[in-house]
């Protein structure tokens, strides 16, 4: 039996002992590693390159496949998000009935494209690949709340309510 080493986390900020806690929970075993990211992004909103680090150095995996993983999935963020997040979703319905065009006016109206935030650190726009809402395409999510049937006006209103662009 190998005795698990200790790593340091990259900080010492108390919100590395919920990460530390569920790698212990599952044995610090390689297996781990979507999950020990779950917890690093659901700590600190977004995953840094100190934090893949720290995770494949705990789980005694290679750096590349925590990054792979990390990078693989759309639901890890490597950035900051803004304190507004609105998610078009890209899935077959919703481009066909006007996915690109609410992407186009994101961009037109707030100057973002996917995977960017504003500068003031307000909006973050995503696509995602389906929400699950296709008789309602074209559909957006702002901070998880589904619109569906969104208008290029309608998504401004919500937005509105939220930021000015």
């Amino acid at each position: 039996m190998t005795q698990q080493v200790v790593v340091a986390p990259p900080s010492d900020d108390k919100r590395w002992k919920i990460v530390q806690v569920a790698m212990r929970r599952n044995g610090f075993s390689s297996d781990a590693v979507i999950e020990s990211l779950h917890k690093i992004q659901e700590a600190f909103g977004f995953l840094e390159p100190d934090a893949l680090l720290y995770v494949a150095q705990s789980l005694n995996v290679a750096p590349s496949k925590v990054y792979g993983v990390a990078t693989f999935y759309h639901f890890f963020q490597m950035r900051p998000q803004g304190r507004h997040v609105c998610s078009v979703c890209t899935g077959t319905a919703c481009h066909i009935k006007g996915g690109k065009k609410l992407l186009d006016h994101m961009k037109e109206a707030y100057g973002l494209r996917p995977g960017e935030t504003t500068p003031d650190g307000a909006l973050s726009l995503l696509t995602v690949r389906c929400i699950g809402a296709c008789g309602l395409a074209p559909a957006a999510v702002v901070d998880g709340d589904v619109a569906g049937n969104v208008s290029s006006a309608a998504l401004d209103a919500r937005l509105g309510e939220l930021i000015t662009p």
